[in-house]
This record gives structure tokens, sequence and C-alpha cells, in this order.
């Protein structure tokens, strides 16, 4: 039984989707909102299934520009969280629907920088969270990405 012992509520929800309605790829929508960084890869920034939506990493890069926002974890962690903005509301959601976060980061004495930024994005709401110090991230320049798990707003909710 999968339960509790679950590591990521997306497959959990997905797995019990599964066993009452088969899944089938037609019901996962995927997309990259104009206002949003390009991808780095053959992917989509966003899939949705039903309520639940994921995004993947995300570097911060500035989309009018093309570039990183700047060449520090608080620069580039703020432009991640506005990408994030932007890319939840297409899809019927926002930073309080957060469910959980994932975090990589080059340098962990940057760790308080990116919490600033992280806490000036996302208020008092306290998702689920992991922040993992890593070696490299795939985009040049890059010294934090991240990615989270969400569901949308019902309806009449802020």
């Amino acid at each position: 039984m999968l339960g509790a012992g679950c590591w990521n509520i997306l497959l959990c929800a997905l797995y019990h989707v599964g066993m009452s309605t088969p899944l089938s790829l037609s019901r996962v929508e995927t997309s990259t909102p104009a206002g949003t960084p390009t991808p780095i890869g053959p992917y989509s920034h966003i899939s949705k299934v039903g309520e639940w939506i994921t995004i993947g990493g995300t570097a911060g890069v500035d989309p009018a520009t093309g570039q990183l926002a700047g060449n520090d974890a608080y620069s580039q962690a703020r432009r991640i969280l506005e990408s994030f903005r932007v890319m939840l509301e297409s899809v019927g959601s926002d930073l309080t629907h957060v469910v959980h976060v994932n975090i990589y980061m080059l340098n962990m004495n940057e760790f308080d920088d990116m919490n600033r930024a992280y806490v000036e994005a996302i208020g008092e709401h306290r998702p689920a969270r992991t922040t993992i110090g890593v070696a490299a991230l795939p985009k040049a320049g890059a010294v934090v990405t991240m990615g989270l798990t969400a569901v949308t707003k019902k309806d009449g909710q802020g």
C-alpha cells in the first residue's frame, strides 16, 4: 500500500487516480506560458493533471532578456519565484497553493539570501520544502534552481 509511504504527493495522486480511472497521457496537460523563461531542454515548464500541478526545475532567467537576473542566489531566487507566480496563474493557481518546493543550490553559504527572497515571495505560507546543495546546475551561471508541486484554487478561493 502506498498511502503514507509516498515520497511524492503528485505520484501518490496519480497512483490513486489510476486505481479508479486509467491515467492516459491525454489527461496530462503541459505548457510554458508567455512571460516565463524558455526551457533550456526538451520539456515544458508545467505539467497538470486535474487539480495537481508540477513545475520543473527553473533557473532565475529574465524572460525579457533571456539572461540570468543576477549572479547571486537572492536575485535568481526572486526571478524564479516571479516566474512561478506567472506559471501558476496560467493554470488557475498561485503561490499560496504550493504544496512542496525543491531547491538546488551551488553554494549553501547563500542559503540565507535565497530564504530572504523566498519569504518575500511566499509570505506566511509554509509549504513543505527540500533544499539540496549540488556541484553543478544545467544553466550556465545559475546558482539556484527550483521546482514545485501545487494544486489549483477551488472556485471562490483567493
